[in-house]
């Protein structure tokens, strides 16, 4: 088969089914299109109703601690402006009904109803998986054409927004050129030439692969929300990996020349000199995959945190802990935890926001991929189990949650 040939026979527009969301199955999606081929898929969420509305997102971007941003264009100057918040709600009136676009972060760790958008994406790792941005965009808003470095899926909640993309490279072309204006407040494409141009309408989602060229303008009022996901820079994967292995290195591991030669110019760093530093520092890498593993476990729950988890106060035993479990009550996950897990030699490890806690395997799955834990679920879990479940909730990755509470606060 020519792979050329039959990549460029795949459609970048398709319809989904109810028995295909995606208008192909997981698997074909996975391998077609992941990390390589954009796809707009018409009728992704049918019926969608979303789940909060642009008041609600003024409100939330109001809020201590959220991560909120109002981007406006001047079309007259071509003048683009930043505002980051929290705002205040006097600072929404007075804007004008045309050409701004309000983004919010994370807006799952803080709404439940946006958060269970997140249970249709099962199809991908949970720990790749960021946030959910959603925006609001006033007739004519847009953040310019720009690429991000991550996969990314943008739902169409309310309203319509006209896409256009450069899928150049999926087409076998040129790449296109990704320099940025350098007098801009963000970072703008200097060249953008679209390859396609599509209007959105509620229940419609783009998937764009990193560094595809974008450019969405609201059609009318409309809210997007996009489905982001983890994509550490190899920097940041080296320096923090550098981080953990000089925290312990063994300073008696250095360079040596045992088999040194009489050099021909002693003033030279010849090529055998450069052997000995590869080899010294091949000696300090992770050779044992536990520890690798459970420094990358640490890393990807903590990477691009929305927000610092604080210990809940007083602790409740362990005894008062399964009394209120029996009573009906549940340990809620603290939206902000990121939880995953991986097998080991021996057992698997639960990481949880920075932690690892080496655990039996059936644990380490079952906690992880729970976001409450009731009183069925605590008693499937062994005793080690336990004692891992009662340090995070003591760490604040818990709270108690009673069928009459919905915010989940300890007694």
């Amino acid at each position: 088969m020519n792979t050329k040939t039959s990549a460029a026979a795949l459609p970048f527009e398709i319809r989904a089914t109810g028995a295909q969301p995606l208008g192909m199955s997981a698997q074909a999606f996975l391998r077609d299109y992941w990390h390589k081929r954009p796809l707009l898929v018409r009728g992704a969420f049918p019926g969608f109703q979303a789940p909060l509305m642009p008041e609600d997102l003024a409100g939330l971007a109001c809020e201590e601690g959220t991560l909120a941003r109002l981007v406006s264009h001047d079309r007259s100057t071509g003048a683009w402006d930043v505002r980051t918040g929290p705002f205040q709600e006097e600072d929404f009136p007075g804007l004008p009904d045309h050409d701004w676009t309000l983004l919010v972060q994370d807006v799952d760790k803080w709404d439940p109803d946006v958060a269970a958008l997140l249970e249709h994406f099962r199809f991908l790792p949970s720990w790749r998986i960021d946030d959910v941005m959603v925006s609001f965009a006033a007739t004519g808003g847009s953040v310019g054409a720009h690429v991000d470095h991550y996969d990314v899926f943008l739902l169409q909640g309310l309203g319509h927004r006209r896409w256009q993309i450069d899928a150049s490279v999926a087409l076998g072309r040129p790449a296109p050129d990704l320099g940025f204006h350098e007098d801009v407040a963000i970072k703008l494409l200097r060249h953008f030439q679209p390859t396609h141009d599509w209007v959105l309408g509620p229940g419609d989602m783009l998937y764009l692969p990193p560094l595809v060229p974008h450019h969405g303008v609201a059609e009318d009022p409309c809210l997007t929300f996009s489905i982001g996901t983890r994509a550490p820079s190899a920097s940041e994967l080296m320096g923090d990996w550098l981080d953990d292995v000089l925290l312990d290195a063994d300073e008696s591991v250095r360079y040596h020349d045992e088999d040194l030669a009489v050099p021909a110019d002693p003033h030279e760093i010849d090529v055998a000199a450069m052997q000995r530093v590869v080899e010294a520092l091949n000696a300090i890498r992770m050779n044992d995959p536990d520890r690798l593993g459970d420094w990358f476990g640490r890393f990807i729950t903590t990477y691009r945190a929305a927000g610092e988890v604080m210990p809940c106060g007083a602790e409740l035993p362990r005894q008062a802990v399964e009394e209120l479990l029996a009573q009906g009550a549940t340990l809620r996950r603290h939206p902000w935890s990121r939880m995953a897990w991986r097998r080991r030699r021996r057992g698997a490890s639960l990481y949880c926001s920075g932690h690892a806690m080496p655990l039996p395997l059936a644990d380490a799955r079952r906690i992880a991929g729970a976001a409450a834990i009731d009183a069925a679920a605590w008693a499937t879990l062994s005793a080690a189990g336990h004692e891992a479940v009662l340090a995070l909730h003591q760490a604040g990755h818990y709270a108690i949650q009673h069928d009459d509470d919905s915010e989940g606060e300890d007694p």
